[in-house]
């Protein structure tokens, strides 16, 4: 059976990311490579994915005390408050449709 180290040889990365950097940026992130044994590009590609999921975590996830949650329940449960602009953006054609 393929190791976790195995299939990542053989996942082939096509897709470039290129950035520009100040010296000092690179010299720290440099550092922050070697201290956990990772090459600069794998350091920065992981340290970039999981704070992309910090921030789509942060979106989709959030917590509430009870009654906090209570409220926040019985604000979905009534009706949507008349929006003059919400309905006519939503009545409008979208360009691509004309």
């Amino acid at each position: 059976m393929p190791t976790a180290k195995d299939q990542k040889k053989t996942v082939r990365r096509i897709a470039s990311i290129n950035i520009r950097a100040l010296q000092q940026q690179r010299d720290l992130i440099d550092r922050a490579a070697k201290v956990t044994s990772k090459k600069r590009s794998e350091f920065m590609l992981e340290a970039a994915c999981k704070e992309a999921n910090n921030i789509l975590l942060d979106n989709q996830y959030f917590l509430l005390d009870q009654k906090k949650f209570d409220r926040f329940l019985k604000a979905l449960d009534q009706p949507p408050k008349d929006n003059l602009l919400l309905n006519r953006t939503l009545n409008t054609s979208p360009p691509w449709g004309k």
